[in-house]
């Protein structure tokens, strides 16, 4: 067998995928003043996150309220619009604006630390080789570390009948000709809430359907409750409990939802959001000699990404929960500074977990499910934040902030807020919470005035309130 022709010497680093964990793996690498290689198999670096993940559906969110007068409607009603007529046209617009300054972002920080990169699919030949295969040309590369980025894809199963245009994918919706009159959302997860609650604010009809009995079970109930009464308020329909048996499109802008108990739902547009897999179909496992699950993912050491073969790290959504930008972005850094010998710092044990949708949800911390269930005496405080002058200002008039603490010690265990800004927020609670910082802190401290961080304040003396006293 002919061994293949490597181009020149290997690499200290080669990372494949350049989304949030690839990213900051090889930028971190190469401070350690190692030689990095990025390869990218996308027409432009940044991977799902730039491109059809995190950043585009962040913008899209925002295009939204900006253009349907979302925040302004607690004011004027809800037949209010800042625009009457919106286009499919108008939403890409701005997103295509903010896609290009991401990638020129990311282009200038390869560039300043000297990372190099090559676009293709990249495939194991061999534990320390991979080709690389772009535009007709394949070129080999050796590496004596490596890391694996790839992230995922969505998830296609062969009963729902994907055309492209009517029934879409979460990466295909980003590239929708048309704004939906009526929209069938399957699959209630982060990213179908999210598409869900966006497309609600264009006033655009729509029916999720998720055969989980609770939505986002992974949520403090009492946050998750608020903002279902949320959706439900704005006639967002929620068929909770039920499976899809197919979905179909039987005519121009007509699909056919089929459920399990019998029913069917008609809509001019269905969005499929039932779950990702790892994007490893063509990497080639077998020849660097590792293996995926069922869903593509790999398995990786939780404090040091090294996987089973000890030259091989692999971090980001490849790896499974909690597959978000933010702890991707460390996982690569934590992963680079292992495969090098260099120190890494553990990151906390808690960290902000954000939603976009519409209104936003961030939390950090124990849910209350979850301090019952490790028996812990605590209390909770709650602030609404129609109940802060700030909330008055905005016209806000849903949204609350939930903070959950021990009663022994005072410490402050979990935050959960639902409403506008919530993941801006959340980031005081954050570093309370992993500063082991307690009740007194929100209590004697001064907040700005007004702002919805004062909610802070509202809800912990909500809590101090039913506090035990200290015996005089």
């Amino acid at each position: 067998m002919t061994q293949p022709q490597i181009s020149g010497e290997p690499y200290d680093l080669i990372v494949i995928g350049s989304g949030p964990a690839g990213r900051r793996a090889a930028i971190q690498a190469a401070k350690f003043n190692k030689r990095v290689l990025v390869v990218e198999r996308g027409r432009r670096v940044g991977g799902v996150s730039v491109h059809t993940g995190t950043i585009p559906s962040k913008t899209l969110r925002e295009t939204v309220l900006n253009l349907s007068g979302w925040r302004e409607r607690g004011f004027y009603g809800r037949a209010y619009r800042a625009r009457q007529n919106i286009s499919a046209d108008d939403l890409r617009k701005r997103l295509h604006m903010t896609l290009d300054h991401e990638v020129e972002v990311l282009e200038h920080q390869f560039a300043r630390n000297n990372v190099e990169t090559v676009r293709g699919a990249a495939r194991f030949v061999g534990p320390h080789t991979i080709t690389v295969t772009g535009e007709g040309v394949s070129e080999t590369y050796a590496g004596r570390r490596f890391l694996i980025a790839v992230g995922t894809r969505p998830y296609r199963p062969a009963h729902i009948g994907f055309d492209g245009e009517s029934i879409l994918d979460s990466d295909e919706i980003l590239g929708l000709q048309r704004i939906p009159r009526q929209l069938v959302v399957v699959g209630a997860s982060v990213v179908g809430v999210e598409y869900a609650s966006i497309f609600s604010a264009l006033d655009v009809k729509v029916t999720m359907v998720e055969p989980n009995p609770n939505l986002l079970p992974f949520l403090d109930r009492e946050l998750a409750e608020e903002f279902v009464h949320d959706l439900r308020d704005r006639g967002v329909v929620m068929r909770l409990g039920c499976k899809v048996v197919s979905a179909v499109a039987d005519g121009p802008q007509n699909c056919l939802v089929a459920l399990d108990d019998g029913r069917e739902l008609r809509a001019d547009m269905v969005l499929f959001s039932a779950g990702r897999e790892g994007a490893v179909g063509d990497l080639g496992l077998e020849a660097c000699g590792l293996e995926c699950d069922a869903r593509g993912r790999l398995v990786a050491d939780k404090a040091t990404f090294q996987t089973d073969v000890p030259h091989i790290y692999a971090a980001g959504d490849i790896v499974g929960f909690p597959s978000l930008a933010s702890t991707s972005m460390e996982q690569g850094r934590i992963a680079a500074c292992h495969a090098f010998g260099e120190p890494a710092h553990a990151p906390p044990e808690f960290f902000p977990y954000g939603i976009y949708s519409v209104p936003e949800i961030s939390t950090v911390g124990m849910t209350e499910e979850q301090v019952r269930a490790e028996a812990i005496s605590y209390e909770c405080g709650v602030a609404r934040f129609r109940e802060t002058s700030r909330g008055h200002i905005m016209g806000i008039s849903t949204g609350f902030m939930k903070m959950i603490f021990a009663r022994d010690t005072r410490r402050l265990l979990g935050v959960h807020i639902v409403g506008e800004g919530a993941t801006e927020l959340i980031h005081i609670g954050q570093a309370v919470v992993n500063l082991n910082g307690g009740l007194d802190y929100f209590v004697e401290n001064t907040f700005n005035y007004p702002t919805l961080a004062e909610a802070y304040k509202v809800a912990a003396l909500d809590a101090w309130n039913r506090m035990p006293r200290a015996a005089a």
